[in-house]
C-alpha cells in the first residue's frame, strides 16, 4: 500500500511539473511572436467598417509593431480605393495604413473585371495576381488568421 501512495505521488509530481514546464514554455513563446491576421474584404457597404475594424485592431494591441496584417480586397468593394472614386477618409486610412506596414492586396481578377490597375487604385496597394481568395488562402497557410466582418 505503501508503494503505491510513493508511485502516486511521484506521479503526480511529474504531471504538475511538466504541467508547469509547458506552461511557461507556451508564455515565453508568445511574447517573441506577433499575431498575423488577415481581413477579407468583398462587400462594398462594409468598407468602412472593415476599416475600422482594422484600426481598432491596430490600437487594441498597442500599436502596428504588435500585430501583422493583410488586407484582401476583391468584388465590388475595390471600387471603394479607386484614386478617381475614394473619399478622403478612406484615402487617408488606406496611407496610414500602408506606412504601419498592412499588406493591401487587390485581387488581379477583379482589377481585370473593373478595367483597372495598381496605378488606379490608392497608393500602397499590391496585386494578388492569382487572385484574391488565393491570396487569402497563401496567407493562411503561413499562419494568418482569417476574419470577415
Amino acid at each position: 500500500m505503501n508503494r503505491r501512495n510513493i508511485l502516486w505521488s511521484a506521479v503526480s509530481g511529474l504531471g504538475a511539473a511538466l504541467g508547469a514546464s509547458s506552461a511557461k514554455a507556451a508564455t515565453e513563446g508568445g511574447t517573441g511572436n506577433k499575431l498575423k491576421v488577415v481581413y477579407h474584404l468583398s462587400d462594398a457597404e462594409k468598407v468602412n467598417f472593415v476599416l475600422g475594424n482594422i484600426q481598432n485592431h491596430i490600437d487594441g494591441v498597442g500599436g502596428p509593431d504588435h500585430v501583422t496584417i493583410a488586407l484582401v480586397i476583391h468584388g465590388p468593394a475595390l471600387k471603394a480605393f479607386h484614386s478617381a472614386q475614394a473619399n478622403p477618409d478612406i484615402s487617408k486610412r488606406v496611407g496610414d495604413f500602408s506606412k504601419d506596414g498592412v499588406e493591401l492586396a487587390a485581387c488581379g481578377n477583379t482589377m481585370k473585371a473593373q478595367n483597372v490597375t495598381l496605378t488606379d487604385l490608392l497608393p500602397g496597394f499590391v496585386s494578388a495576381e492569382k487572385g484574391g481568395v488565393v491570396r487569402l488562402a497563401e496567407l493562411q497557410s503561413q499562419g494568418y488568421l482569417y476574419l470577415r466582418p
